[in-house]
């Protein structure tokens, strides 16, 4: 299968498996609530016209500005999941797209529309080609604000399975950024996330909806991984940034 084709059918996998759990989506995304929090918290102004959130699932950045009073004329709200834009806060002026960064015709979306800011947490990782999505980001608006899973996310747990992450390396990310962004910071922040016993933690993957995209063991291999893995806890990585077009 060639490689943009794969990498479409491994997309279309992390749409479904969002839809599938968006109810249970706010039970079980404790890492992507404090992600969502601190890139809020970085926000360096507290007024803006028009923002758009890309990837806003449940509305957790949204959620955030509103409890940061952080003052908006109109927020858009992009998913490509109509189940998690149904759970989306619609107070105030907030419209919703639904849509997908990876379509070909995502540029179209928005032909004739530009932001003040371009936010997105926990989303961007998922860019089946990153150059296409950051290059028509970038022309959406001067300022992007994003967190970004890094390969790292499930570091250990990749390695006991003997599978490599689906998503990107901090390294590429900050290259790929760069191209397209003329002044950039960036800030890596690990966390980590307990459980009682490794099959509540397979049972969070499952419905948290980090799982999608990932390589399906079968069942005697998830049953051998779950006897291998080492950890108590599962591991993430997060690549804050700020960029800026002049």
């Amino acid at each position: 299968m060639p490689k943009r084709k794969r990498e479409e059918t491994q997309i279309s996998n992390v749409v479904q498996e969002f839809s599938r759990f968006a109810h249970l989506y706010d039970q079980h995304n404790m890492i992507q609530t404090k992600v969502a929090k601190r890139l809020v918290e970085k926000l360096p102004h507290r007024d803006y016209g028009s923002v758009l959130d890309l990837g806003c699932g449940s509305g957790e950045v949204f959620k955030n500005m509103e409890k940061s009073a952080i003052e908006y004329e109109v927020f858009t709200a992009f998913d490509s999941s109509l189940e998690m834009l149904a759970l989306h806060p619609k107070i105030g002026q907030v419209e919703t797209i639904c849509g997908d960064f990876n379509d070909l015709h995502f540029p179209e979306l928005f032909s004739d529309k530009s932001y003040d800011l371009v936010l997105s947490s926990s989303a961007l990782q998922w860019s089946a080609d990153l150059d296409f999505t950051l290059a028509t980001i970038s022309r959406l608006s001067k300022r992007l604000h994003a967190a970004i899973f890094t390969s790292n996310t499930f570091k250990t747990l990749h390695q006991t399975a003997g599978v490599t992450s689906p998503i990107y390396s901090s390294e590429t990310l900050q290259e790929k950024l760069s191209k397209y962004y003329d002044e950039l910071h960036f800030e890596l922040h690990t966390y980590t996330l307990q459980f009682a016993s490794v099959r509540e933690m397979f049972k969070y993957i499952k419905k948290s909806g980090v799982s999608s995209g990932e390589k399906k063991l079968s069942f005697k291999e998830t049953k051998a991984l779950m006897k291998k893995y080492p950890l108590d806890y599962l591991e993430f990585e997060v690549l804050f940034v700020e960029g800026k077009t002049l």
